[in-house]
């Protein structure tokens, strides 16, 4: 394990709050939108999601690190939080499966944290307030000078961040003996998506986040998957216009998160940046067409807005958020397109929503249509 030693760190918020801690991985500077993830486990998942990239993470969980890293438990092929904010920064673990510390974890992909801040204050200040850039600091001491690098942090809404997170090259996943063929467009998709999906006997070609229709329609698939992703959707016209042109096909079309907003823009639906967003793995959904609920997966900052989605006579909803009645999943009535604000895949969370991935099928098949 690498020699650690708490050296002092400082993390800013926008409005000028300070909060003293100690370093945790590299000794270095990052910024962000800070945000905060209610879920009790899953830290590897959640710092390798590409939905959190340009993103300060929160645990509110108090112990983090102390199950080690798990090369088999990450989402994608590096960590995507812009840096990481926890109560206990646990460098010891026990799990037999564990291959290294956080602490070698964070030094070896040059993640910057900070540890022994009270997270309960925290994360109390941001559900009061709203998500704002924050900057975290082991090298640099002075307020001032952090408060200046600070300002020169982008507002996150607005900002396209998809293709910086999206695969370079198309890419394959599954049998090529699979039974069907899914065309996925990369915004930032993970892994335990895909394997859903090899899991049901499709076999998948993930495209980077700007592939035009026409090169993607050449492969011949039978269905499509919008991922999620990072960043504002109403800054993605490219992806707009794309899946504009697979809703004119007819083909099955399913989106998750990212791709629920961006099935929405398709249809005249507009998004919003949202106060806060919806971070962890217990959010209660209702599916109103079964007419039964779910514990949900979540991780986004931006939503549709609810009185264009009830006044579209293009889409019908389908999930609602329990909590705070935001509209969770919709479809398009006269086509095989549906999508969710959630994430089905569900990794980590509980797998209540999975059945998704077979509706998804299901339609492909014809056992199901609306």
């Amino acid at each position: 394990m690498t020699n650690y030693t708490k050296l002092p760190a400082i993390l800013l918020l926008a409005d000028g709050t300070v909060y003293h801690g100690k370093a945790a991985g590299k000794i270095g500077t990052t910024t962000g939108e800070i945000c905060f993830n209610t879920g009790m486990t899953g830290y590897q998942e959640i710092f390798t999601d590409p939905s959190y990239f340009g993103q300060i993470m929160v645990t509110t969980n108090a112990h983090i690190g102390n199950y080690g890293i798990h090369k088999e438990e990450i989402e994608s092929d590096s960590i995507k939080i812009a840096g990481l904010v926890c109560k206990n920064y646990n460098i010891g673990y026990s799990r037999k499966e564990a291959s290294e510390s956080i602490q070698d974890y964070f030094q070896n992909e040059n993640i910057v944290g900070i540890s022994d801040i009270d997270t309960r204050a925290l994360v109390r200040k941001i559900r009061d307030q709203g998500a704002m850039n924050a900057i975290i600091s082991s090298e640099i001491t002075d307020i001032e000078e952090l408060k200046a690098k600070l300002a020169e942090v982008p507002s996150m809404d607005g900002l396209e961040l998809s293709s910086q997170v999206s695969t370079k090259e198309p890419y394959f996943y599954g049998s090529p003996e699979a039974t069907y063929k899914v065309a996925a467009l990369d915004f930032g998709i993970k892994k335990n998506t895909l394997r859903n999906f090899d899991d049901r006997d499709l076999y998948i070609q993930v495209f980077p986040a700007k592939t035009s229709f026409a090169e993607m329609d050449k492969w011949g698939a039978d269905a499509y998957f919008i991922s999620n992703g990072p960043g504002d959707p109403a800054a993605m016209s490219y992806a707009i216009d794309t899946v504009k042109e697979i809703l004119a096909t007819d083909k099955p079309l399913f989106g998750i998160c990212l791709g629920h907003q961006l099935l929405a823009q398709a249809n005249g639906i507009g998004t919003m940046k949202m106060f806060n967003g919806h971070r962890g793995l217990n959010h209660p959904v209702k599916n109103i067409i079964k007419d039964h609920c779910e514990v949900t997966s979540q991780n986004h900052g931006f939503g549709v807005i609810p009185d264009e989605v009830r006044n579209s006579d293009k889409v019908e909803i389908t999930h609602i958020n329990l909590n705070d009645q935001s509209i969770e999943g919709i479809r398009v009535k006269g086509k095989k397109a549906f999508s969710v604000q959630y994430h089905p895949e569900s990794s980590p969370g509980p797998h209540d929503s999975r059945y998704l991935f077979d509706d998804f099928v299901d339609l492909m098949t014809g056992k199901l249509s609306w």
